[in-house]
């Protein structure tokens, strides 16, 4: 590891490559091979969405890979680190980048109220 600096940025960036693979509806063509949204009426008349993950073997793997953000964070901080270490003038730029968009969704979320 370089500095604290390079630490930080790694830490936002996993944080925000993990929600971007996750949650994030411009990655949802990344997930709808392996999940079903599927909505239920409640007794109440409210709906709640929760997804069904597709198939079996290496297909339901993937899906519940897709659908934990703890299972797919390690991963993501694993990709991101092997780039950091392997190719850093490659990856650095892409590191930065998301490290400044996780920075922002936290300040987002904590400080500014909609």
């Amino acid at each position: 590891m370089g500095n604290w600096l390079d630490l930080c940025l790694l830490v936002f960036a996993s944080f925000r490559l993990t929600r971007l693979i996750v949650y994030d509806t411009i990655t949802e063509f990344l997930r709808a091979p392996f999940h079903d949204m599927v909505e239920e009426t409640l007794e109440d008349g409210s709906t709640e969405t929760y997804i069904e993950i597709k198939g079996e073997g290496l297909k339901y793997w993937i899906g519940e890979l897709l659908s934990c953000h703890w299972c797919t964070g390690i991963w993501a901080t694993s990709f991101l680190y092997a780039g950091y270490a392997l190719i850093p003038q490659l990856s650095m730029p892409v590191i930065t980048v998301l490290a400044i968009a996780g920075i922002a969704s936290v300040i987002q979320h904590y400080f500014i109220k909609d």
